[in-house]
C-alpha cells in the first residue's frame, strides 16, 4: 500500500483532460481548482476521487448523486479511537470491499483498512449531519514531518527514497487514504475535504505536499505511454527528485521522447494527475508496482512555493467569504 491515494469519481474527467492537453503549469500550488476539475484517480492511495477551487462551496448546496439527500456536512479532524475507527470503516469499504485491496493489519471481520501508521497521522473527516447516525462520508489521513520522526519514517518511505525531500529543510506534509463514500461521488464532498486541507497546509505552514499517486492495474505494457510521458515532461527537479528504492525500481522512460503522443498519454493519465501537472505538481524517478492495491504508483511532489499570487489572493478571498 502507499500513501497520497483517494478514490472519487471521474465525474470532472473530461474538463481535466481537456485542461491537460492544453498544457502549461499555472503554479497555483493547493488550489481547489484541482479539485474542480478532478475527482478521480489520484494522489495517496487515491483511486477513482480527489484543489482548493474559487467557488463558494459553503454557500452552495448540491444534492447527493442519485437521490434527493441534501448533505448537512461537518469537517473536523478525528478526536478520538471511535473516529479513528469510523474513518477505517469507511476505507474498507471503498478500498477494500470496492477495490479489493488487503492488508496485514485488515480487519475483515471488523470491516476496518488499517496500518501500523495510522495512530501518527492526522485524519480528517468529512461527516453528514444530515443522515442518521452523522455517518462518515470522507476522509483523508496526513503526516508532516514531526510525526514523522515521531513514528520512524514516511509512509511512502516504504516505496520510494525520500532523501531530497527530507534533506530540503522544508516542512513537509504527506497525504494519503483518501477516500469519498459512493454515494457522495460527484458532488461537493471531496472539495470539502479539499477545503480541510489547503486550512490545515497554510495553518502548518506547509511547503511541500507529496504522496503517491495511483494508476490502476499492474501492466507496465499498458501504461507506458503515460508514464514515459510523465517521465518527459513531469520530472521533479534534482533537489526534489525522490526515486523509487531500487530492489523495487520500475522505469518510466520506457518510450522515448518522440514517440509519445501527448494528447493520447494525457488520456490515460488519471484526472486528479493531470490537475496536478496544471498546478506545477511533478513526479519522483521511478514507478512502484504495488501488488496488494493492484496499482502501479508514482511519487506526486506539490512545491506550496509554486503558488501564484493571484492564486493566493483568490484563495484567501474565498476562505474568507465560507467563514
Amino acid at each position: 500500500m502507499a500513501g497520497w491515494r483517494g478514490y472519487g469519481d471521474a465525474g470532472d474527467a473530461e474538463d481535466a483532460k481537456d485542461a491537460g492537453a492544453r498544457g502549461g503549469t499555472d503554479g497555483a500550488g493547493l488550489q481547489q481548482r484541482a479539485l474542480q476539475e478532478s475527482q478521480s484517480v489520484g494522489m495517496g492511495r487515491q483511486l477513482p476521487c480527489n484543489g482548493l477551487g474559487m467557488e463558494d462551496l459553503t454557500k452552495r448546496q448540491r444534492k447527493t448523486p442519485g437521490s434527493g439527500h441534501r448533505p448537512d456536512f461537518e469537517l473536523r479532524m478525528a478526536r478520538t479511537p471511535e473516529d479513528l475507527l469510523r474513518a477505517q470503516r469507511l476505507r474498507y469499504e471503498v478500498f477494500v470491499q470496492e477495490l479489493g485491496a488487503d492488508g496485514p493489519l485488515v480487519d475483515h471481520a471488523a470491516g476496518l483498512e488499517r496500518d501500523e501508521f495510522d495512530p501518527f497521522f492526522d485524519h480528517l473527516l468529512l461527516i453528514d449531519r444530515a443522515r442518521e447516525g452523522a455517518p462518515v462520508v470522507g476522509v483523508y489521513r496526513v503526516m508532516r514531518d514531526d510525526q514523522a520522526a515521531a513514528c520512524g519514517r514516511f509512509y511512502s518511505e516504504g516505496e520510494y527514497d525520500l532523501a531530497p525531500l527530507k534533506q530540503s529543510g522544508r516542512r513537509l506534509l504527506e497525504l494519503g487514504r483518501s477516500c469519498v463514500h459512493r454515494d457522495y461521488r460527484g458532488g461537493t464532498a471531496m472539495r470539502r475535504l479539499w477545503n480541510g486541507l489547503a486550512d490545515y497546509v497554510l495553518g502548518h505552514e506547509i511547503e511541500i505536499l507529496f504522496g503517491v499517486a495511483s494508476f490502476h492495474g499492474t501492466d507496465i505494457g499498458a501504461l507506458k505511454l503515460p508514464l514515459a510521458y510523465l517521465y518527459h515532461h513531469h520530472l521533479a527537479p534534482p533537489a526534489l527528485r525522490v526515486r523509487v528504492l531500487d530492489e523495487v525500481y520500475q522505469p518510466m522512460d520506457l518510450l522515448a521522447a518522440g514517440e509519445i503522443d501527448p494528447r493520447a498519454a494525457l488520456r490515460a493519465v488519471p484526472p486528479l494527475i493531470q490537475a496536478y501537472l496544471r498546478l506545477g505538481g511533478f513526479v519522483g524517478d521511478g514507478a512502484f508496482i504495488d501488488r496488494a492495491f493492484n496499482t502501479t504508483d508514482v511519487c506526486l511532489i506539490m512545491d506550496t512555493e509554486a503558488m501564484s499570487q493571484r492564486h493566493k489572493a483568490q484563495y484567501i478571498r474565498e476562505r474568507s467569504r465560507g467563514r
